[in-house]
């Protein structure tokens, strides 16, 4: 269509249109010849949502103009014109983001001093990008604070905004030469905090130097042990660490204050209303050739950044190049040109990473970059985006939409399928546990959750139990009994995952050194607390759920893991099961579950005998949950069953859970030798069977006539039967009652 001649009736009606999204029938487009008097309708009439964009559009750079020529005399606060422009640029910024260009005039305005406080309060708490920022503008932007010409207020919004749209800066370069200007800004206490936040993203590790850190040691030594400052010390010792000899918290949850709290909910709204179709996660790609790095990731319904490589030049490799931009191309390979592990392998040396971590998530080749690099800024900077997008996408418990819980359903299967991948749990998905799991419904999401139970790294049980374990007790006892199923499950893959990485931290040494770091003494007494917590929440479940043997089957899974810990992983530590657990299976009418129960008490002797042999008891015994008493109540139940199944004298030494009164009141006759292969419960089925097999005719059938040289047979049929446990149980474990 053609251009529309701007009225001033169509100007003051800007602010209706935007509000009501309504076009009346007399407004139709026209367009005035100048030689001809007469109007003439367009020949391809505008549609009304056009015709609103275009108005929308035209407000705002009448706005921006405004702004950026400055007033030509001091506002006062009823300033309408002023009011006007504001309210256009805050309308515009909420419902759809700014642009670039829109974002680097409004820098310039707020931080140059040109309206009052209000005013640039206001117009930086506006600033929400719909695609990138410009670094060019931001180096502008802190070129300002120079003069002086804005309030300290100001100055703070501005540092938290930077902070909290570090990501959507296009390019890093030139803003990590201001890192020297940042430092010095730490003079100032009021600053100091974002300082910090904004030093510890663009720290590298030539940016760690010796009167750096003597600077943060005098700051810490007037301030106090300050979160801030011990964030960004901690982020020197790792790069540096005979720099730093003072102690710094060992574990720290949380340095920073959430940055994005101003902003947040404006980008979440500009994000879903730019968003019209909504698309499954992207699967894991082994070559990046098909990205478009001029895609923002608020252009998909992916959260997860699109792969850019930021300062690779759009020139570089066409033919048409000069000289001068070939000679002044980086070196660095752009990812967009990464597409097979050979050239990974052939270019990992000067490979440029992308400007926004998040997006190695999605892309195989840079996650073995990421595995295989020891450089733990990587890490460090993967983490800050983690724990910024996971906070600003868990909107699950806030607002009830389909669509958004299924987008963050997509992030979380994104992240476990990366965890997955290195074969490593993140610690922001740690934090992020501790603080959803309280307020966590058990339903929504059930799946993810509990998947990044399972990838939690190594830590200590103690600190982990009252933020984490005590408020999934409450969920667990209060559950269905699939929802009690699913948390063993998920516990079992968290105990396998930690003794896979105990067993190899004894060989190799982690790629992040020390303060997210335990000893393997403290790493051994968490497995053991957890083994000891799982085994608390199968006896009371199994109360709960009147002893089910669905239930069981997912408990005995779980000890399955844990009786071949000192042989299968070699770490010196054996944990028996409670009472309730052992006898509930040994009694239980299920063939199955008494097949299981005898593969693990095998299992367990056979690891009791190597520890023996070992002499580990020795080495470690002040050290580990390995003792003298371990070997007694594993006596005991070896004695117990062998009485169950070979003898004939089940209970003639006493019951842990079962007082002998509570066994003459059952008024069984001869208690105390009705259980064995062939009475059990859950082997009469069997035993009948055979019996069958040898006399189909006889219409009467003694159990009890399988004795002796029946016996044997009787044993071949179970066996065969494929009970592969029992066997292993009793060809191994009856002629030895006890651990000599």
């Amino acid at each position: 269509p053609q251009k529309r001649v701007k009225s001033a009736q169509a100007q003051s009606k800007t602010s209706k249109i935007m509000n009501t999204f309504q076009i009346s029938p007399s407004s139709c487009k026209v367009k005035q010849k100048p030689s001809d008097s007469k109007t003439i309708l367009k020949q391809n009439p505008v549609e009304p949502h056009e015709y609103v964009d275009d108005q929308v559009e035209d407000s705002l750079q009448m706005a921006l103009q405004y702004f950026e020529k400055g007033p030509i005399k001091i506002p006062s606060r009823k300033d309408k014109i002023l009011e006007k422009h504001l309210k256009t640029v805050e309308n515009v910024a909420w419902k759809s983001g700014l642009a670039p260009e829109a974002i680097d005039i409004l820098l310039n305005v707020a931080l140059s001093g040109k309206f009052g406080n209000t005013v640039n309060t206001r117009i930086l708490k506006c600033m929400i990008p719909t695609t990138s920022i410009s670094e060019d503008s931001v180096v502008k932007a802190v070129s300002w604070l120079c003069v002086s010409k804005c309030s300290g207020s100001t100055k703070i919004l501005f540092y938290r905004w930077l902070v909290a749209m570090f990501d959507f800066i296009d390019h890093k370069e030139q803003i990590n030469l201001l890192y020297g200007f940042f430092f010095a800004s730490l003079q100032d206490d009021a600053l100091c905090p974002y300082v910090c936040h904004l030093l510890y993203l663009l720290t590298k590790k030539e940016n760690v130097k010796p009167f750096r850190v003597r600077k943060l040691l005098d700051l810490q030594a007037r301030m106090g042990q300050q979160p801030h400052l011990q964030a960004l010390l901690s982020l020197y010792k790792l790069f540096a660490p005979t720099l730093i000899s003072v102690s710094l918290p060992v574990r720290k949850k949380i340095y920073f204050k959430n940055s994005k709290d101003l902003w947040n909910s404006a980008v979440l709204a500009v994000k879903l209303r730019n968003q019209h179709s909504f698309t499954e996660p992207r699967k894991l790609t082994f070559s990046p050739a098909n990205f478009n790095p001029l895609k923002r990731k608020w252009k998909s319904r992916s959260v997860t950044p699109v792969l850019n490589s930021g300062s690779y030049p759009k020139e570089c490799g066409k033919k048409e190049m000069s000289l001068s931009n070939c000679l002044s191309c980086d070196r660095s390979l752009p990812l967009e040109r990464l597409q097979s592990f050979p050239l990974l392998l052939k270019n990992i040396h000067c490979l440029e990473l992308p400007s926004q971590m998040g997006s190695v998530l999605n892309n195989s080749l840079l996650l073995h970059y990421v595995n295989c690099v020891r450089d733990e800024s990587l890490l460090l900077r993967l983490y800050h985006w983690l724990n910024q997008t996971l906070q600003e996408e868990c909107i699950w418990y806030k607002v009830n939409s389909y669509e958004q819980s299924k987008e963050f359903a997509n992030l979380l299967d994104t992240i476990i399928r990366a965890e997955c991948f290195l074969q490593e749990g993140f610690y922001s998905c740690e934090v992020f546990l501790y603080k959803s799991i309280p307020l966590w419904d058990g339903l929504c999401c059930r799946s993810q959750f509990l998947q990044l139970l399972s990838w939690i790294p190594v830590s200590s049980f103690s600190e982990m139990k009252p933020l984490l374990f005590d408020h999934l007790a409450q969920l667990f006892f209060t559950s269905t009994i699939y929802f009690k199923c699913s948390v063993l499950q998920s516990l079992k893959e968290l105990l396998q995952n930690w003794l896979l990485w105990l067993s190899a931290d004894i060989h190799m040494k982690p790629v992040m050194s020390s303060p997210l770091q335990i000893t393997l003494d403290a790493s051994m007494n968490s497995v053991s607390e957890l083994i000891h917590y799982v085994g608390w929440l199968s006896t009371i479940a199994l109360r709960l759920e009147s002893n089910s043997t669905f239930l069981l089957h997912f408990i005995l899974d779980f000890y399955e893991k844990v009786c071949d810990i000192n042989i299968k992983h070699d770490l010196p530590l054996v944990v028996l099961f409670p009472p309730g657990i052992f006898y509930s299976s040994l009694l239980s009418l299920d063939t199955s579950i008494l097949n299981q129960l005898s593969y693990i008490m095998h299992k367990y002797h056979k690891n009791l005998i190597a520890a023996k042999k070992k002499e580990l008891v020795q080495k470690a015994k002040s050290e580990f949950s390995f003792s003298t008493k371990t070997c007694q109540q594993f006596n005991h139940y070896l004695t117990t069953m062998i009485g169950c199944l070979w003898t004939s004298k089940p209970f003639e030494k006493g019951v842990y859970i079962i007082d002998s009164k509570m066994l003459e009141n059952t008024e069984v006759s001869k208690y105390k030798n009705s259980l064995n292969l062939v009475h059990h419960p859950s082997l009469l089925s069997y035993a009948v069977s055979f019996l069958l097999q040898e006399s189909s005719e006889e219409r009467t059938i003694n159990i009890s006539s399988i004795r002796e040289k029946k016996w044997h047979c009787y044993l071949d049929y179970l066996f065969s039967e494929g009970l592969q446990g029992l066997k292993f149980f009793i060809k191994n474990s009856i002629h030895h009652s006890s651990v000599s």
